[in-house]
Formats: C-alpha cells, structure tokens, sequence
C-alpha cells in the first residue's frame, strides 16, 4: 500500500496527507521539514513524490536545515527531480529564515546571562568559516546599546585592540561589555590567547568603571560561557 501511495503524485493523496492543505487546515507548524521543503519544490520524479525526495535530501546532510543551507546549487542538482529552477527556490527559501534569524539578533534586547548572548550572536556567527571578535555594549539595564565587529580574522585566530575596545565604550557611555567570538572549528575551549585577552581587558574596564562581563565563545550549536566557568 505504501508503495502504492508514493507512486501517486501528491494530488492523488488523502486531503490531510497533502502539504499544501495541511498547512492550510492545521498551520505551519505541524509540517515537518521535508513536507515544508516538498511545498518549495512542487513536484518530484515519477519514482517518488515531494515529500519522499525532500526527505532523502535531508537525509543526506543529518536531517540538518544548517547542513542543507551550505548545499551548492550543483548540490542539489544531483538528485533527481530536482533541476537548477528547484535546487536555487530551496537555496532562496533557506537564506530568508538565515536573514530572518540575522534580523532578530539585530535588536537590542536586554541579556539576562550566557544564554541570550548565544542566542543574539549565533545568527551573526555561527555558520562562519572564519573567526569574527564582537563586543556587545550594553546600558545600566543591560540592555544592548550596540553590538560591534571588533576584528575580523582567519580559520584559527583574530586581534583585538584593548583601546578601540574601551574607546567606543567611552563613546556611547556603555557601562558593561561582553567580549564575543566564534571558533570555526566547534572546539569549544578556550585558547590561552581567549584567557589572556580577557584578563587584561576585565583589568582594564575596572580602571574605567566599565563591567566585563563575559566572554562567550560561540559555535554553531553550543556556547561557552567565561562568567557561567567562572573564568572572570
């Protein structure tokens, strides 16, 4: 029977079993991934349908929408029913939810501890190849003032000049910093540099009456946080 259903086209399918009219009828988030994806391609081989070839794509990068986001168009082409038309409305249709995502972590909102800093510099720097330093600058109320690229380096490494640091937060009369950078590689531990540079940068934000904070090392799913280690 199943064999039978998957050799239909989704129109031939039960009301409730198809992805266009599920999500009408029950909302967006009671679709899965791939019946979302199966809605963005339209259609699939004679083989199978959207939904089964959304899924073997998916199952190809760990059911992974992060994975799939790095997927070339090339990529993509490789499947069958998918041709360059399907494999670039994929690719749009993930790079939106990214700027969406961006846009979000663009506001300023209050950080409460290690995890709202995760979850306002992830969008910003978790899919990056390369590692970025940010300074969050944050207000009496710890809310976000501004959020600023402090220096953009290579795989392994970036500097940062204690001075610009203290400079801007002189400037916007910021009274706490959170120092932030990524590791490409998913190691979450600290360098001996990352230790360093957050010592002399807490000893000179105590001579300025300016609060570190925390240093949070952010990866593309997990965060360590200096001050939760107490590292500060």
């Amino acid at each position: 029977m199943s064999n039978y259903k998957n050799s239909l086209t989704i129109k031939h399918w039960s009301e409730d079993d198809r992805p266009r009219e599920k999500l009408i009828n029950k909302g967006k988030i009671a679709l899965s991934d791939a019946e979302l994806i199966a809605i963005i391609i339209g259609s699939g081989s004679r083989e199978e349908s959207a939904v089964e070839l959304s899924k073997k794509i998916l199952n190809t990068v760990h059911n992974n929408l992060n994975e799939l986001a790095r997927l070339a168009i090339e990529d993509l082409m490789k499947f069958k029913g998918v041709g360059e038309a399907k494999a670039i409305s994929i690719i749009t249709a993930l790079e939106l939810g990214r700027r969406r995502n961006l846009a979000e972590a663009l506001e300023n909102p209050k950080i409460t501890g290690s995890r709202s800093v995760f979850d306002v510099m992830q969008p910003v720097l978790g899919e990056l190849q390369h590692e970025e330093f940010w300074i969050i600058y944050l207000n009496n109320a710890n809310k976000i003032k501004l959020k600023f690229q402090m220096s953009k380096g290579g795989i392994t490494g970036t500097m940062v000049d204690s001075r610009l640091v203290f400079k801007r937060a002189l400037e916007i009369s910021a009274t706490g910093i959170i120092l932030c950078h990524n590791h490409p590689s998913g190691n979450l531990k600290p360098s001996s540099s990352d230790i360093n540079l957050t010592k002399k940068l807490k000893k000179g934000g105590e001579l300025l009456d300016i609060n570190v904070l925390d240093h949070v090392i952010i990866t593309e799913k997990d965060y360590f946080s200096f001050a939760d280690s107490n590292m500060m």
